[in-house]
């Protein structure tokens, strides 16, 4: 810092007049007083371009002195990922008993996300409050007596101080809320914290599920513009032979979900590939389809079992544009007024062709109860179906959205598969809404086969 203080002195010794270089407190370096009365006994008699380029050097100087400072004092900072672990043991799950089981990991689930928000008071409220940026729970593991709870969080530090010194700090503060939170049965000794490396911790909060950096923004799939970059990082586009023919969502780095009459006409993996990104063609990112799984009980034309998974290969990278969807347990149920999209390459009214950029709606949960009056779709709704959409018909999914997802956002704007995009009568037909396979309805089938 002493020599960004001489620059400072010599500007103001070359540029202000003496009553103003004055105020400063310290003495300046000999030096620099025998430079500025050189420079001050020239100056009378200077050119004027002489005076203009003087003044630009001083300005230049300064603009340098400042840009030092604000590094020095503010961007000297870097991002630093801590990975906690601690155990919730006031839930008995019972593997047995499945309907239980599903209840009590959803109750559970839900328990340890309200964590986070008591962990960013925990450190809002403490000597790490200016550092603390915030708190993702990445994984919940199910336990014969409890649940264990993962948990990154994210500090920003100068480079200077020591990362072991910070460790021990954000530990004892973790520790001290743990033991005082009565809204769950901690067990204190469980913590463990460890530091964890920029790449692998970035990559770890890339790689939860559900999570989007792009806004929402509401528009028709069937004549509507395009969804923004990132919005939808889960979407994919299926195609045979470079063409595209449904979609799909992806729900790990290695396993994607569709419709089984996707396959109905090509079901060998030859020849099909998967892309990524809002465009077609240039894709993203592509992959090559390894295996499909259609449910064993799908039989067209029948519209039952609608659904199948597709393995992929190589693995994908999670990114800001490409993460998975999280898939809801099999009893979960979203509120009615739950916020809910569909997105697809698909056409834009019925009998056009596919799109290359992909498009989004926003949709309602249509009661089954309505979507089964005789006006509707009758006795043609039957188990693991439902409808969304309208009844007036502005907004649906059409041909080229088949396999494609229907997602729902909770309360803490994480992004679940709620449906996937399986028949209607025509695109956006007055009483014809979509019709959706029903995700919740397929759980335990598709951990059977993807073991997810």
């Amino acid at each position: 810092m002493p020599v960004i203080y001489d620059f400072v002195i010599l500007f103001l010794a070359i540029m202000l007049p003496s009553s103003v270089y004055n105020c400063v407190s310290e003495p300046p370096p000999r030096w620099i007083v025998l430079l500025s009365r050189g420079v001050g006994t020239k100056t009378r008699g200077l050119e004027p371009w002489m005076i203009v380029l003087i003044v630009i050097v001083g300005l230049l100087i300064a603009s340098i002195t400042i840009g030092l400072l604000v590094h020095f004092l503010v961007f000297d900072q870097r991002l630093e990922y801590y990975h906690g672990t601690f155990k919730i043991s006031d839930a008995q799950l019972n593997a047995n008993a499945e309907q239980g089981y599903g209840y009590q990991y959803k109750n559970l689930r839900e328990r340890s996300e309200i964590l986070v928000c008591p962990v960013d008071e925990t450190f809002m409220d403490s000597i790490l409050s200016k550092h603390y940026i915030k708190n993702q729970v990445i994984q919940l593991t199910p336990e014969i007596d409890g649940v264990k709870a993962d948990v990154v969080m994210i500090f920003q530090f100068p480079t200077k101080e020591r990362r072991e010194t910070r460790e021990k700090k954000i530990h004892s503060i973790l520790n001290q809320k743990i033991r005082a939170t009565r809204a769950l049965k901690i067990n204190a000794s469980s913590l463990q914290l460890n530091a964890m490396s920029s790449t692998t911790g970035k990559l770890t909060v890339q790689s939860c599920c559900g999570k989007r950096v792009a806004p929402t923004i509401i528009n028709r799939i069937i004549g509507g513009e395009i969804a923004p970059k990132s919005a939808w990082p889960w979407q994919a586009s299926l195609q045979h032979d470079n063409v595209h023919q449904c979609g799909g969502t992806l729900i790990s780095n290695t396993w994607l979900i569709t419709a089984a009459h996707c396959f109905k006409n090509y079901p060998s993996p030859r020849g099909w590939t998967i892309s990524f990104g809002i465009t077609i063609d240039p894709p993203l990112m592509k992959r090559n389809i390894r295996k499909i799984i259609v449910h064993e009980r799908y039989r067209s034309p029948a519209r039952e079992y609608d659904i199948a998974v597709v393995q992929f290969s190589p693995k994908v990278t999670f990114t800001d544009d490409i993460r998975r969807i999280c898939l809801p347990e099999a009893s979960d149920h979203f509120p009615s007024n739950s916020t809910l999209f569909i997105t697809g390459f698909g056409a834009l009214n019925y009998g056009g062709i596919s799109q290359n950029q992909l498009r989004q709606a926003s949709v309602d949960i249509i009661s089954d109860e309505t979507c089964r009056q005789p006006h509707v779709y009758g006795k043609e709704i039957t188990f693991g179906m439902f409808c969304a959409g309208f009844l007036e018909g502005i907004y649906d999914a059409c041909r080229g959205d088949s396999g494609g997802p229907l997602v729902v956002k909770d309360y803490k704007d994480t992004w679940y598969l709620l449906g996937i995009v399986s028949w209607g009568d025509n695109c956006g037909r007055v009483n014809k809404p979509g019709v959706y396979t029903q995700i919740t309805y397929y759980r335990k089938w598709i951990t059977s086969k993807t073991g997810l």
